[in-house]
């Protein structure tokens, strides 16, 4: 019932609707507008694969920042990513990216674990892991996400509950709340809006 509702909400965008648009800053070199773009990233996924900016070429993909021993927000944003991961089931165009903030702990095979118990598979949801400072800046620079230790924090670290929209150039598309199940709506709608400009 959850899924059919979802995929309504998935189809029912309008084709006459505006291209989304693009964060960040742009320049413009010899006539032509340059974006903002993802910067060149490698970590490693729960089957222990290098996840790097290639593995998403020629996808969309909608990114969090996360740990997996997380009592607050995490677990609210992780039933919503599943709602996406559900909802994108059939779109072969479309995966997630999930890094983890706690790369101390959260091993390679504890995300290994903590996919298996969601139930998903790591060619369409990846769960990273890397080196601490380039989580960081990557989901400061990138992402303009916040994602830091913090120990004045009840679980030592603080990161934003959101999920970025990403295009198959790389540039960030949408932002939205990933605790809030009406901000994901929109991210769903977003993501068909999206894949229209492809068409």
């Amino acid at each position: 019932m959850v899924f059919v509702a979802v995929a309504g909400l998935i189809s029912s965008c309008a084709k006459t609707e505006k291209p989304l648009p693009i964060f960040g800053q742009r320049e413009v070199v010899n006539g032509d507008t340059v974006y903002h773009k993802v910067a060149n990233f490698q970590f490693v996924d729960q089957d222990s694969a290098f996840v790097t900016n290639e593995t998403f070429k020629d996808q969309i993909y909608v990114t969090d920042f996360f740990f997996t021993s997380c009592r607050t927000i995490c677990p609210i944003m992780k039933t919503q990513m599943l709602r996406v991961y559900e909802a994108t089931a059939d779109i072969p165009d479309v995966k997630l990216l999930s890094h983890s903030i706690d790369p101390e702990y959260d091993t390679v095979a504890l995300l290994h674990d903590f996919a298996k118990r969601l139930g998903v598979s790591s060619d369409r949801w990846h769960f990273v892991t890397g080196v601490k400072d380039s989580i960081y800046k990557i989901a400061q620079t990138s992402y303009f996400a916040t994602a830091m230790e913090d120990k004045s924090e009840p679980d030592g670290f603080i990161h934003s509950g959101a999920f970025l929209l990403v295009d198959k150039e790389q540039r960030l598309r949408g932002k939205y709340d990933g605790t809030k199940e009406e901000d994901v709506n929109r991210l769903l709608v977003d993501i068909n809006r999206l894949r229209k400009e492809y068409e």
